[in-house]
């Protein structure tokens, strides 16, 4: 059958091992120094190592291959010794197991502990613009000139809960999920509005599970395609909702 699943540039590949631990199928092993995929039912062709690897040597082709086969996960991260019962790299694609990025797994915890009540009245939305998918805006829209750009993975604004507030005040925003979007339609697009739309900033919001460093990768990238520079900064979000990296 034809269907996507990931390529690994032997060539860019320096076996530096980042992209194994981030492929919850135990899918990617070194042989000889460089990474490969081990089988091809092994690979559910989602990417969550693609913004694991320091040489952009992985990406999404579409090929022929041998179908996506949840039992010989199973069976292979039984063999490797890996947990493949939802409190590890459970792959869980719909079978009750937590997803096929590590980010996925199930976990349930207490929220945070309520903040102070705030007068009367609801919080204000700093949302100063519409559309806000990445793949919706128009490169040119107005509201992109002369503001900042806030990338955000689109579970931050769930994790954070002070959003609004600290992050989207007086920028334009764009959202995304490099997980389930396709990252070289980003890097596209990303590209062509660094070049032509005037903004003046560049902000990332990613979580902290590793398929979300897509995002990151699609952004850096688009800004070298781009020509332009822009100040970047990156913000990482824990699944509790705290920033851990600024």
């Amino acid at each position: 059958m034809i269907r996507k699943i990931v390529n690994i540039d032997q060539k860019k590949c320096d076996g530096c091992g980042l992209c194994v631990p981030s492929c919850a199928e135990g899918a990617i092993k070194i042989v000889n120094g460089k990474a490969e995929i081990a089988a091809d039912n092994l690979c559910d062709g989602l990417g969550a190592c693609l913004g694991e690897c320091p040489q952009d040597a992985i990406t999404i082709i579409e090929r022929e291959a041998d179908e996506f086969d949840e039992v010989a996960v199973e069976k292979h991260l039984q063999a490797e010794g890996a947990p493949a019962d939802g409190h590890g790299h459970g792959h869980g694609h719909g079978g009750g197991h937590g997803g096929g990025c590590p980010g996925s797994r199930v976990q349930s915890f207490a929220p945070a502990p309520a903040a102070p009540a705030q007068p009367a009245g609801a919080a204000q939305s700093q949302l100063a613009q519409w559309p806000v998918q990445l793949h919706l805006v128009p490169v040119t829209a107005p509201y992109f000139k002369g503001a900042e750009l806030l990338i955000t993975a689109d579970c931050v604004p769930f994790a954070y809960g002070n959003y609004h507030q600290d992050f989207l005040a007086g920028k334009a925003v764009v959202v995304g999920c490099p997980k389930l979007d396709d990252n070289n339609a980003y890097l596209q697009k990303l590209t062509e509005l660094f070049r032509v739309s005037g903004i003046t900033g560049i902000t990332v919001l990613r979580m902290e599970v590793p398929c979300c460093g897509g995002i990151v990768m699609a952004a850096r990238q688009a800004l070298a395609a781009s020509g332009m520079e822009i100040p970047f900064r990156e913000v990482t979000i824990s699944i509790r909702g705290e920033i851990i990296e600024r």
